[in-house]
C-alpha cells in the first residue's frame, strides 16, 4: 500500500501538463481561471476589422473644370469677343491711332491745363478718395460712385481736335468725356463696366490712351448659377501704347466688365480718356 501511495506521489509530482491547443494563449483572471484569448476577441473589436479593398475610382460628382485661358488682342483689327442674349459685344483697336509725336504733345498740354482734381466716391456709406485725378465734359452731369460731377460744355481745344479725330476714324458721334490721369502706380480703378442707366442702352466706349503702355483687361459676366464666382469667366488682356485707341461697342458693357492696370511703379506720364457716340446723354470711360 505504501508502494502505490509513494508511486502516486511521484507520478503526481512529476506528471507532464497537457499541452495548450495550438494558436491559443491563457490569460489568467482574479478568479485564476484560464480564459481563451480567442474568446474575448470581439468584445474588443478585433473582429470588425476588415481587409482594405482595392482602390476604386468614383466619378466626381462636379465635373472637372478648367479656368479658360487669357486671349491677348495686340494688332489692329475689329474683334466679336462674345454673342449673347443681350447682341455682340464688339471691340477694335487702333494701336498707333496717334503718332509719337502727336501723342507726346498733346500729352504735355492735357498734363498741364486740364482742371484735375480728386473725386470723391461712397462706398457702403463711407466716403473715400479716388485714387486717380479726373475732370469732366459734357453738357449734362455725370453721376457714379454714388458722387456727381458737375456738366461742363467748355472743352478744351485740344479735346476738341481729338474727339474730331476720333469721330471721323469710328464713324461715331461722342457728346461727353471723362478724362483719368494715373499719377504712379499706386492710382487704379477697379473691375466695372459703363452701365450706368444714363448712358442708356449699349453705350459706345472710346478709349484714348496717353503716357506709358498700360494693360487693359476685359473679364465676361458670369452666368446667373455661378452666384458672382468670376474664376471661370473668359479673359481678354489688351496692351494699350502711347496714342492707342480701342472702341467697345455693342453689348460690350452689359456683358464684360474693365479693369485699366497700372503696370509700372511709376509713371512718367499716363491719362485715359473715353467719349460716348450719342448725341443727348453723358458717358465717359
Amino acid at each position: 500500500m505504501s508502494d502505490k501511495r509513494q508511486r502516486a506521489r511521484v507520478q503526481g509530482s512529476w506528471a507532464k501538463q497537457s499541452p495548450k491547443p495550438s494558436g491559443q494563449t491563457g490569460i489568467a483572471l482574479k478568479n485564476n481561471q484560464p480564459v481563451n484569448a480567442a474568446a474575448t476577441v470581439g468584445s474588443w473589436g478585433f473582429d470588425n476589422e476588415k481587409t482594405p479593398k482595392a482602390f476604386e475610382f468614383h466619378q466626381p460628382a462636379k465635373p472637372v473644370r478648367e479656368v479658360p485661358p487669357e486671349r491677348v488682342i495686340e494688332q489692329a483689327g475689329e474683334y466679336d469677343i462674345s454673342y449673347g442674349p443681350s447682341g455682340v459685344s464688339r471691340l477694335r483697336l487702333l494701336p498707333g491711332f496717334l503718332s509719337t509725336e502727336e501723342a507726346d504733345w498733346m500729352f504735355s498740354k492735357l498734363l498741364a491745363e486740364l482742371p484735375w482734381s480728386q473725386k470723391t466716391n461712397y462706398r457702403e456709406g463711407e466716403a473715400y478718395e479716388e485714387p486717380r485725378l479726373t475732370c469732366w465734359y459734357g453738357e449734362l452731369p455725370y453721376t457714379y460712385g454714388r458722387s456727381t460731377m458737375p456738366s461742363n460744355s467748355q472743352w478744351h481745344p485740344v479735346l476738341e481736335t481729338l474727339r474730331t479725330a476720333v469721330e471721323q476714324a469710328t464713324g461715331c458721334a461722342f457728346n461727353s468725356l471723362l478724362c483719368n490721369l494715373y499719377r504712379d502706380g499706386h492710382d487704379s480703378i477697379g473691375w466695372h463696366s459703363d452701365d450706368e442707366a444714363s448712358l442708356g442702352a449699349k453705350p459706345t466706349i472710346a478709349s484714348l490712351s496717353l503716357g506709358d503702355t498700360r494693360v487693359f483687361s476685359l473679364r465676361k459676366q458670369p452666368p446667373p448659377e455661378e452666384n458672382g464666382d468670376y474664376t471661370y469667366v473668359e479673359r481678354i488682356r489688351v496692351p494699350l501704347t502711347h496714342g492707342a485707341l480701342l472702341l467697345m461697342e455693342g453689348a460690350t458693357q452689359d456683358d464684360w466688365q474693365m479693369l485699366p492696370e497700372t503696370t509700372k511703379q511709376y509713371f512718367s506720364k499716363q491719362s485715359t480718356a473715353g467719349m460716348r457716340a450719342t448725341k443727348n446723354l453723358p458717358d465717359k470711360l
